[in-house]
């Protein structure tokens, strides 16, 4: 079972105080440009894994889905999606992605944010969902991009410029990676980029756009702090097909 930290009270505090979660996909600065990657939803059989609070369940039946399936294997976060959520078309169930099976050829989109890179068996997980994709179905999805997460080490260094760096630290060195975020020991697994694209290539997926988000001159205007993330990419963001 993988580990369930959200489910932590003084984690699940912090957490939900995070700008993505009071104000949703717009509190998100990627949101731009996964929506950019996103197929048309109308009419979409949706599955959304880590769903979370529900903001992209409830933003896809704006936008036309027919159905979204949102899975999470934390009772507070589907709580609260469920108290945020009045809609026969949007159904929340508590399942584990390490074991999760869905359903063969029932879904046109599978979309998650930031949870893969929580699952040990991403292999195993790339498969079930392919098989579970109608043919010309899409999987777009978020994860921490494996050089902040090798970077993850919160003690940077100074450059000649006196800018900041975080160092790179045994990014060859896959597997499971410890950091403390809201609490202490958060396991995260850590996998190089050519790792993941060679997942979804050896499960049958097509490739069709790969985005190493940073923050654009405008946001950081408005948010000084997102200028870190143009020192080393936070985020991974991929839309692959089945053919």
């Amino acid at each position: 079972m993988a580990q369930n930290i959200y489910d932590d009270p003084e984690f699940f505090a912090g957490y939900s105080t995070l700008p993505r979660q009071v104000h949703g996909l717009d509190g998100a600065p990627e949101w731009p440009a996964i929506a950019d990657m996103l197929p048309p939803l109308a009419g979409a059989r949706v599955a959304d894994l880590g769903c979370g609070f529900g903001w992209f369940a409830r933003w896809s039946r704006t936008q036309g889905a027919a159905s979204v399936l949102g899975l999470d294997l934390s009772r507070n976060m589907l709580a609260r999606a469920r108290e945020m959520t009045s809609d026969s078309a949007i159904d929340y169930r508590t399942v584990d992605l390490e074991t999760a099976t869905l359903p063969s050829a029932a879904f046109d989109l599978v979309y998650s944010a930031l949870a893969f890179h929580y699952v040990a068996d991403f292999p195993r997980l790339v498969r079930e969902i392919h098989q579970s994709l109608a043919l010309g179905g899409a999987l777009v999805f978020t994860i921490e991009h494996p050089i902040y997460m090798a970077a993850a080490d919160p003690r940077w260094e100074l450059d000649r410029q006196g800018r900041k760096t975080w160092p790179v630290n045994g990014y060859a060195s896959e597997g499971e990676r410890r950091t403390d975020w809201f609490a202490p020991n958060i396991l995260k697994y850590h996998r190089m980029l050519g790792t993941t694209l060679n997942i979804l290539l050896d499960a049958g997926f097509s490739l069709r756009r790969v985005e190493e988000f940073a923050p654009t001159d405008e946001q950081i205007a408005a948010q000084p702090t997102l200028s870190e993330e143009r020192e080393r990419p936070m985020m991974l963001l991929i839309s692959a097909l089945r053919p």
